[in-house]
């Protein structure tokens, strides 16, 4: 029951902040793909494990495909706009 829960939980976080990344980059006037990069490889990392934790997927190969996609993010972190605070 838990991990149902934990799953559940997760998806609707990942939805939330979704909405919120996009809200504030049409917000700020920020647009291409080459920005948003690095939160969608970030995302993906989430949603891999996830998948992973679903179908008891949880070895090499997902370690595998978690380390590749946050080296891609932070390999297109070059492309975020810099914050004017």
């Amino acid at each position: 029951m838990v991990p149902i829960i934990l799953s559940i939980v997760l998806l609707i976080t990942l939805i939330f902040s979704i909405s919120i990344m996009i809200r504030k980059r049409k917000n700020a006037g920020i647009t291409g793909i080459k920005s948003a990069l690095t939160p969608i490889f970030l995302y993906l990392i989430a949603i891999t494990n996830l998948f992973a934790y679903w179908f008891d997927f949880m070895g090499l190969l997902n370690w595998s495909i978690t380390v590749v996609l946050l080296i891609f993010g932070a390999y297109f972190t070059k492309f975020m706009p810099i914050s004017k605070m």
